[in-house]
């Protein structure tokens, strides 16, 4: 995780955006993630739907949205994780009263389609996807030692999956006159940390579809309300790294400030959880403040 964080500070931009980070969950109705009264009123109503939401980032950017008003969908490999996110979300004082679970393997395009339709049948449009959900598994040669299957489940979950989902809430997302996706990536993306190269490979990837994806809608849909971007978000206490003493609500910040964003904000962009704006391949820091 060293390594990670030096990756962060390498790739940091010069454009950056003060945010709210390590934002106590239990004092939510005093600093609001710190977000302005308008851009967290602006979130009430709204349906958002959050894949890997039982543990981390998820949770915590379940928790925020929650918090807000918003109407939250979470999606998880084990249904025992989303009921605890939910019970943390209670616990805070927050109602959970539209917090909605759904099951899927989002490695399953059928799975996914029915998930799709469960999520219509609570809400007439859906306002913006979390793409959280991954897999990160270290072997000490895994371009060496590590088998196709091991490359296959990597893949399916942080590649495969948030495409085909995006894919598919993307007409749901249309309804509702603002698209806001979220792909959560990592410093790996960015490195060639030993131990963790296939991971590195498709955070790498992951980068590249947001990117890819974000461009080529907005293409075809020029008059649309488009904004698809990625956060890395840096050490925190997952349950990928359990030795970080940072929260994981860290995330919920930056995470509310581009889904909440006005029309006409970033599209196929990159940023840390701190704010900074950041470069990948061609594509240069947003120049502009999210705030």
């Amino acid at each position: 995780m060293k390594v990670i964080r030096r990756i962060k500070r390498i790739i940091r931009g010069n454009v950056r955006t003060d945010v709210l980070e390590n934002a106590d969950p239990k004092k939510w109705r005093e600093h609001l993630f710190g977000l302005t009264p308008e851009r967290w009123n602006s979130l009430s109503g709204k349906a958002f739907w959050i894949t890997g939401a039982g543990t981390g980032y998820g949770r915590s950017i379940s928790c925020a949205l929650a918090a807000a008003g918003a109407k939250v969908f979470f999606t998880g490999r084990r249904k025992a994780k989303i009921q605890e996110s939910i019970e943390e979300i209670k616990s805070f004082g927050i109602s959970a009263e539209n917090c909605f679970i759904v099951d899927a393997d989002i490695t399953d395009p059928e799975q996914v389609r029915s998930a799709c339709g469960r999520v219509m049948s609570h809400c007439g449009s859906l306002s913006g996807l979390v793409n959280n959900a991954a897999l990160s598994e270290k072997l000490s040669k895994p371009f060496q030692e590590g088998s196709l299957g091991y490359w296959n489940r990597m893949m399916a979950t942080n590649v495969t999956a948030p495409f085909f989902l995006t894919k598919a809430a993307f007409p749901h997302m249309m309804k509702s006159g603002h698209v806001r996706v979220l792909f959560i990536s990592s410093g790996a993306g960015w490195a060639s940390t030993p131990g963790f190269g296939i991971y590195n490979v498709s955070k790498a990837a992951l980068n590249s579809l947001a990117q890819s994806m974000a461009k080529e809608y907005a293409d075809h849909y020029p008059d649309a309300d488009i904004q698809m971007n990625v956060v890395s978000p840096g050490e925190a206490r997952t349950e990928m790294n359990q030795g970080s003493d940072i929260s994981p609500y860290s995330i919920a910040s930056i995470a509310l400030l581009l889904l909440s964003h006005p029309k006409n904000g970033p599209n196929g962009k990159f940023f840390a959880r701190d704010g900074a704006h950041l470069e990948f391949c061609h594509t240069k820091p947003y120049g502009r403040p999210l705030s």
